[in-house]
């Protein structure tokens, strides 16, 4: 045999000896799956694991399952994301372009569970490179998802997305469940970005609702803004318009809600500081503009200054000369408390010369108003009200002083 025979043998075995190796560890999707997950954690500075059975197939349109996946920081104690199954299918060409082509087909994730705690710590620490923003031809699907914050969460998050391309803009169909004290928030929206990315527009359409063990507020939401690089998760110049009614037993009371202000969702808290508020009511339900914040966490707290349009008609009667005062009624209010408005506010009203400084519960004095004439001619609440001139019963009143007292309601507490 010549050496030039021999060597193309050798190199005829040796080929033969890799391809059954490389075939061996194809057999093995574990092998395959932890390659493929250390490659990305590499790429991202995560510690991506998967203990569940992988599966891939390159038969067609190659496909890849990875189960139980988790991904952290290294050395940190508390997972970035969690997920029961993550699928993704891709064309034989990004294979071959080992990295350089960011296309696939579909992606979709099972259950996943998304720290913001975590997730904010990982994003402060990206090195500030240009995003890629890879192309998906069949989108993204999630089912079952959440999101975790210091004290709440995000249950049953579904979100579709036809499709996934850099410039173009996104879609999707979201729905989940706001959980947060003693407030439930279900959300069923589509939401629009201009492009994917910091700076793009954004846009939101669909239903959100508030509710308690006491009340419901359904909403139909139009909301526009811009998406901003921050910490969490920051909208600027949000503007949000609601058709909304507060529903509580029998009481059913329309409203025409509008809100402005930048919009910051982290993992502590959500925030609209500073914000403009505009409210229409009718009946019951007054109409008023104010200015202030709002924050929710395990607790809400709200504080607006502002103006009410006039005195509902169907609130009880303002005695003379208040209820003939075309006067505007500029007022205070603020509450610190359970999230679903039972505590204590406090409100400051005034109308010419006159003063009203008190605190109450919000809903109580709502089905107090909504009782009108057949109520009780006081309402439920702790205050003082200082007026120059009251006509009371055909009696004039004058440099009156009027101290009422709910004993559900101590007056020496601002909220609870």
């Amino acid at each position: 045999m010549t050496r030039r025979r021999k060597i193309v043998l050798l190199a005829i075995a040796a080929l033969i000896l890799i391809a059954a190796l490389l075939l061996r560890w194809l057999s093995r999707p574990d092998v395959v799956t932890a390659a493929i997950l250390e490659q990305t954690g590499k790429a991202l500075g995560l510690e991506i694991t998967a203990t569940g059975v992988g599966e891939y197939r390159l038969r067609g349109t190659p496909q890849l399952i990875v189960r139980n996946v988790t991904a952290r920081e290294p050395g940190a104690k508390t997972p970035l994301l969690t997920a029961e199954r993550i699928f993704i299918s891709v064309p034989w060409s990004t294979l071959r372009a080992r990295g350089s082509d960011l296309t696939a087909h579909r992606l979709e994730l099972d259950a996943p569970v998304l720290d913001m705690a975590a997730f904010q710590r990982w994003q402060a620490k990206r090195p500030p490179t240009e995003m890629r923003i890879p192309t998906l031809s069949r989108g993204i699907g999630i089912v079952r998802g959440q999101i975790v914050g210091n004290d709440w969460k995000i249950e049953a998050v579904n979100a579709d997305l036809p499709s996934l391309a850099p410039g173009q803009p996104l879609r999707a169909h979201l729905r989940g469940h706001y959980l947060g004290g003693n407030l439930r928030v279900p959300a069923d929206v589509h939401a629009t970005l201009t492009q994917l990315g910091f700076g793009a527009g954004v846009g939101v359409v669909g239903e959100v609702a508030l509710e308690s063990a006491q009340w419901r507020l359904p909403s139909q939401i139009r909301l526009s803004a811009t998406l901003r690089d921050e910490k969490g998760i920051h909208l600027d110049n949000a503007v949000l318009g609601a058709r909304s009614r507060y529903v509580s037993g029998k009481t059913s009371l329309s409203f025409a809600l509008g809100l402005a202000g930048p919009l910051m969702l982290s993992d502590k808290a959500i925030t609209l500081q500073p914000a403009g508020v505009s409210l229409r009511g009718k009946d019951a339900m007054p109409t008023l503009d104010a200015a202030g914040g709002f924050s929710l966490d395990d607790n809400l707290r709200i504080d607006l200054d502002g103006n009410l349009a006039g005195w509902p008609a169907a609130w009880p009667a303002l005695p003379p000369p208040l209820g003939q005062s075309g006067s505007p009624l500029p007022f205070t209010l603020d509450y610190s408390g359970a999230s679903d408005l039972s505590g204590i506010a406090a409100l400051q009203l005034r109308r010419d010369q006159t003063v009203f400084d008190g605190r109450f519960r919000l809903f109580e004095v709502m089905d107090w108003s909504e009782a009108g004439a057949t109520g009780s001619p006081l309402p439920p609440l702790t205050g003082t009200l200082k007026a120059p001139r009251l006509e009371v019963s055909g009696a004039v009143l004058e440099g009156i002083e009027l101290q009422m007292d709910d004993p559900e309601i101590p007056a020496s507490q601002a909220s609870e």
